[in-house]
């Protein structure tokens, strides 16, 4: 139960902090009514969302390559 209400509040952050950078904008288009004798009106919105475009491209990285050298056996010194 715990987790379900940190992802809930962790959605909530993204939405707000989408709506604070202009990236989501929510505009109401129609008002609700209330039911009277026969069925009410719902509200409806309209959500102008950002779009992001990713594309891939092929490029050739030069790696650089290591050469590692033994140090050459040295005899001890006799004591």
């Amino acid at each position: 139960m715990r987790a379900l209400l940190v992802l809930v509040g962790i959605a909530a952050l993204v939405i707000l902090a989408g709506m604070a950078t202009g990236f989501i904008n929510i505009d109401q288009t129609q008002t609700a009514q209330l039911p009277r004798l026969e069925g009410g009106q719902a509200p409806e919105f309209k959500a102008d969302v950002g779009r992001i475009d990713v594309g891939t491209e092929t490029k050739t990285v030069e790696v650089p390559r290591i050469q590692l050298q033994k140090p050459e056996a040295q005899p001890t010194p006799a004591q």
